[in-house]
């Protein structure tokens, strides 16, 4: 995946223009054999409006642990820029969601970086996720950032998650959707 930058702001995925979504997998649950989740990622397009569509089913286990999830494999340089922004809206049981770093090619196994933003449930906004707040965790532990700094020039994957758990003991089970126009990176 390979960015458009034009001043200030670089464009990581615009669904407004372009069908970005097949770089998209689904990374939910069930790649364990309790996982009940599901999540895809799609292109809503009409004559009037294009845009991409996250779909999430949030099937937690008893423990209330599980996760709806996609990630697209990316390669930015985000060297200089201070936010992430995404143009987006929710609908469904749920609002919340994280969005997760991951650098330096480093697997599923590694450390993640995530914040946690709310969409707007009416009108679309832009949400500003500034990069200084993703913060490193390691099997679901947030672990000391000093230690395991974010690596801004390195960025090779991006995920969208839905889930439970001691970060978003909000959310619940069910169908959701986060409309998405675009996803920025902004100086």
């Amino acid at each position: 995946m390979v960015a458009s930058a034009t001043g200030s702001s670089k464009v990581m995925f615009d669904f407004t223009r372009t069908d970005q979504v097949g770089n998209w997998i689904e990374s939910s649950d069930t790649i364990k054999t309790t996982g009940m989740s599901k999540a895809v990622i799609a292109i809503q397009k009409t004559n009037l409006v294009q845009r991409g569509i996250l779909f999430t089913l949030f099937n937690p286990r008893p423990n209330k642990l599980g996760y709806a999830a996609v990630k697209c494999d990316a390669n930015f340089d985000l060297t200089g820029y201070n936010c992430i922004t995404i143009k987006c809206r929710g609908q469904g049981v749920n609002l919340k969601y994280k969005m997760l770093l991951r650098h330096k090619g480093m697997d599923t196994n590694s450390i993640v970086y995530g914040q946690i933003f709310t969409a707007p449930d009416n009108e679309f906004a832009t949400i500003k996720l500034p990069i200084t707040d993703f913060k490193p965790y390691l099997r679901g532990q947030e672990i000391s950032i000093e230690d395991n700094p974010l690596d801004k020039s390195k960025i090779t994957s991006i995920s969208l998650k839905v889930d439970m758990g001691p970060y978003l003991p909000d959310n619940q089970p069910g169908v959701a959707a986060l409309e998405i126009d675009w996803i920025k990176a902004i100086k």
